[in-house]
């Protein structure tokens, strides 16, 4: 069985290294003062689509990402792993996208892409972390959903199962395909770059970047039309401007407050059984814990 795949990623900041600068005055991330990663649970999305690949010969991935041009750096990951292809949704109107105005647009570009089977994506993004853009997608391209997925267990006879990780504990459930699935950060790491494919795909590019290379490069990305990466506007996927972008996002961020955490005082105790008892009653009384 032959099928036709779409990994959901986004190059999100790394939230490891925010300082005074990881925010504009309007709310929105300052995307430039920090260093862009693959969203680690998009990577776990990935992985599962790898081992679909795998288990079905003939099968194409394609990771649909939206974003600035330099997100074409997370498509070259992918192909590194094992990735066929990759689009970039890319477009000044498409900047201070909420859940809302995004899910809308990337639902376009699925409509655009026209024929898959499944759509995976990660639960969520380290940059919001709110959970939304998947099952929104779903809701948008009126197709089933199943959320907090850990393992696709089987994918036949036009269904898949799934093996969902919940907080209380794990589920077996069933879908019709085409579908919508979003993976934990518990599922599978993805796999390593393979070697072979870094070689052969280092040189790809979105026209973006392929317009500051060099005539010799250029040169090459004419001759080997494999390392052509695709860049979509948002014309070109029929997307209505009022939907799309800060138009488009009825979440507003009213104020941005930067809060450090330190220790105002601290107590060393002795190791008696009176001390911590006589601690514990305190952190009772004054309800820091109980």
């Amino acid at each position: 069985m032959r099928l036709n795949i779409i990994v959901l990623a986004k190059q999100v900041p790394d939230t490891r290294n925010v300082g005074k600068d990881a925010m504009k005055e309007d709310g929105t991330i300052n995307r430039a003062a920090l260093p862009a990663i693959f969203n680690p649970e998009d990577l776990n999305a990935l992985e599962q689509a790898l081992r679909l690949k795998d288990a079905n010969p003939g099968s194409t991935i394609t990771l649909l990402t939206m974003g600035l041009p330099r997100a074409a750096e997370i498509i070259r990951e992918a192909i590194y792993r094992g990735a066929d292809t990759g689009i970039v949704l890319t477009d000044r109107a498409l900047g201070g996208a909420d859940t809302l105005a995004t899910s809308y647009s990337l639902a376009q570009a699925v409509k655009k892409i026209g024929d898959f089977d499944i759509i995976l994506g990660g639960r969520q993004a380290i940059d919001g972390d709110t959970a939304q853009v998947g099952p929104q997608i779903a809701e948008k391209l009126n197709l089933p959903q199943v959320t907090y997925a850990e393992e696709i267990l089987d994918l036949s006879n036009g269904t898949v199962t799934v093996k969902r990780r919940l907080e209380n504990g794990v589920e077996t459930v069933k879908a019709p395909l085409p579908c919508v699935v979003t993976v934990n950060g518990t599922a599978a790491d993805c796999r390593p770059r393979n070697a072979m494919r870094v070689q052969k795909y280092k040189y790809a590019a979105s026209p973006s970047e392929a317009a500051a290379l060099s005539p010799e490069r250029q040169a090459l990305l004419e001759k080997r039309p494999y390392l052509k990466l695709q860049e979509w506007s948002a014309a070109y996927v029929d997307a209505d401007p009022e939907q799309i972008g800060l138009p488009g996002s009825p979440t507003k961020v009213k104020n941005v407050e930067n809060v450090v955490f330190s220790a105002k005082e601290s107590r060393v105790l002795d190791d008696s059984d009176a001390a911590i008892e006589d601690l514990v009653k305190e952190l009772i009384t004054n309800h820091t814990i109980g």
